[in-house]
């Protein structure tokens, strides 16, 4: 499998991105080519982690991105503590589940 990066997260584990899931991103949220640093900012200090609502295998960080309302998102599925980047987007709000 190829990944677009592999990164430690906030809590010690290992995260990737990989080219399938970054295609994924690419079509639904083109704009966010330019931000993959912010992408691995977010995974390695977020400003915010959401309740990961019904299922404790999601992770849902967030970046302020220094300007009003606006924050990524990053949503991150562990399977035996290794992280794979669903999605990540940009958002106006955080939302807690």
């Amino acid at each position: 499998m190829t990944y677009v990066f592999e990164i430690i997260d906030k809590s010690g584990r290992n995260i990737k991105l990989t080219l399938k899931s970054w295609k994924h991103i690419m079509k639904r949220h083109s704009y966010m080519e330019k931000y993959v640093e912010q992408i691995k900012e977010t995974l390695k200090i977020p400003d915010k982690i959401t309740d990961r609502g019904y299922s404790k295998q999601y992770y849902k960080g967030y970046k302020n991105l220094k300007s009003p309302n606006r924050f990524i998102l990053v949503v991150v599925k562990y399977i035996n503590d290794e992280g794979l980047v669903i999605t990540a987007y940009q958002t106006d709000k955080i939302r807690w589940n």
